[in-house]
């Protein structure tokens, strides 16, 4: 649904559908209505709360970005010709959604303030008068977010949309309660890992020559290291023998598993490559590595804790919906023989789309 209050159509274009139902009003009604309807209420709040099994940024990434909702949200499916068309920031603050339908009529949503991982508010205009205010508010609780969702809507001066807001809660109930539900499902489907610490950059990548040889080890940290630290020493040799000079920091490259064994190639930056070098075979050879878009993260810390991190990436690139484009890599800034272990820079890449 749109953020906050579209859960399976616009909520004017709801409650005008239920104006239609009601029956002719007479005449003296009509009077009482025109007397009395200032009395009522202008303004008229929703809320609704509910538990989700799931870290609170997982959950926010899918309230803060408009082209998520579809996963979560049904609302479209009453108007088979509605059209979407989105604008402004990607995602968060600055966001707008645009639609226009047989049913759904036109209307348009912006989100208005975006607190990472707290709080998301959007700002709904419906025609050319209505206008209303949606709030998500994301809080810790029992091991994963409790999430309250707020409607707000303006009924102007129209007494019958005036009339109807009293009836505002019952005839968003069951889609409020099938939004959430259907949020709460997919956020709890998710990778579980709460990336709200990460250090998280998009950014492009030129591509350029590499020396690397595949490798293979059983995936323990130690088992790891003593592997990729073998095969460095091999492709150090190769680029003294061919004259080439390091152009990067060490490279690793996760290439998948074989069995119970991880397979990567172990790599190193190179300057220097001519036609002559070797680009096949089973030991060191010339590649060029991946040019074009990635999600970069900074991990600062023992390697051994690299595993926790890529989890966490996978549940970032989950929840905000990105696809991988390639294999993922990391890059060790540090030289661990110089550094102390909490202050080992490695920076982990992941291809995307």
């Amino acid at each position: 649904m749109p953020v906050g209050w579209l859960a399976s159509r616009p909520i004017f274009a709801k409650i005008m559908n239920q104006a239609r139902k009601l029956p002719l009003i007479g005449g003296g009604i009509v009077v009482a209505l025109a007397v009395s309807y200032l009395l009522l209420p202008a303004q008229v709040q929703v809320e609704r709360e509910i538990h989700i099994d799931a870290p609170r940024a997982t959950v926010f990434a899918l309230v803060n970005d408009f082209r998520q909702y579809n996963k979560w949200s049904n609302w479209l499916d009453d108007d088979p010709n509605a059209r979407l068309e989105f604008a402004g920031a990607e995602r968060g603050a600055g966001a707008i959604m645009q639609w226009s339908g047989n049913i759904v009529g036109q209307g348009r949503q912006e989100i208005t303030a975006s607190v990472p991982f707290d709080a998301v508010t959007t700002e709904i205009r419906q025609g050319s008068e209505h206008r209303a205010r949606t709030a998500f508010q994301l809080t810790d609780a029992d091991g994963g977010t409790q999430l309250r969702w707020s409607f707000d809507a303006s009924f102007g001066m129209n007494p019958l949309r005036r009339f109807l807001g009293l009836m505002l809660d019952d005839i968003v109930l069951e889609d409020f309660d099938a939004g959430l539900n259907n949020l709460k499902a997919l956020a709890e489907s998710l990778p579980r890992g709460d990336f709200s610490d990460l250090n998280i950059e998009k950014v492009a990548v030129e591509a350029g020559d590499i020396a690397l040889l595949p490798v293979s080890s059983v995936p323990t940290p130690g088992k790891i290291a003593a592997a990729l630290g073998d095969a460095y020493f091999d492709v150090l040799r190769f680029m003294d023998q061919h004259a080439l000079q390091q152009a990067g920091s060490p490279m690793s490259i996760s290439r998948g598993y074989s069995g119970s064994e991880i397979l990567f190639d172990a790599g190193i930056p190179v300057h220097g490559v001519t036609a002559a070098h070797p680009r096949a075979g089973p030991g060191v050879r010339i590649a060029r590595t991946y040019g074009g878009s990635v999600i970069r993260v900074k991990h600062v810390g023992s390697y051994r804790s690299l595993a926790a991190t890529h989890d966490k990436i996978a549940a970032y690139l989950a929840a905000l919906g990105i696809e991988r484009n390639g294999d993922a890599w990391e890059s060790y800034v540090s030289d661990p023989a110089r550094v102390a272990e909490a202050d080992i820079l490695t920076y982990v890449y992941y291809p995307i789309r």
